[in-house]
């Protein structure tokens, strides 16, 4: 009975202690957008696990709730359940620049995450990867250029 009880409390110790020392890291994020004409672009950043299925939304750019669905990929597989009070911002408007910050586990890093970045104008094409950065230590002092209406990310730890 004694040496039960004593397994428990490690396990408990153990547990606890990882709930305590799990950390975040704070990350800014400069976003510089192509020279694009149209509405301002609706950007989700998201934390992508090894498998590619969404692991967490980190930040969104774009007010207004009832535009969230036109970011196909990440509102059919988080958006519907994200909750995004305290990581929205306002949409960005073509050429222009924003700077953002998130926060990321730790624990995530160099395990095969990535970063996401996916993009929507009003009546013009969705970009479900417009850009991705490998969540490494290499990945994240990288400038990363994107494929869409984000011409490139830079991301600094701080």
């Amino acid at each position: 009975m004694i040496n039960k009880i004593t397994k428990l409390f490690v396990l408990g110790l153990v547990f606890c202690s990882t709930i305590v020392f799990a950390q975040s890291s704070k990350y800014k994020c400069m976003l510089q957008l192509t020279n694009y004409s149209g509405e301002g672009a609706y950007i989700v950043v998201s934390l992508i696990n090894p498998k590619g299925g969404y692991e967490k939304t980190l930040y969104m750019l774009g007010p207004e709730k009832k535009w969230h669905d036109t970011l196909k990929q990440w509102y059919k597989a988080d958006g519907k359940k994200a909750k995004l009070n305290g990581i929205t911002g306002a949409s960005v408007a073509g050429g222009d620049r924003s700077i953002i910050t998130f926060s990321i586990d730790d624990q995530y890093l160099n395990k095969g995450y990535k970063i996401r970045f996916e993009t929507a104008v009003e009546d013009q094409k969705n970009h479900g990867s417009d850009a991705e950065i490998p969540f490494t230590t290499a990945g994240i002092t990288a400038k990363t250029e994107g494929k869409g209406y984000i011409r490139y990310v830079k991301l600094i730890k701080f």
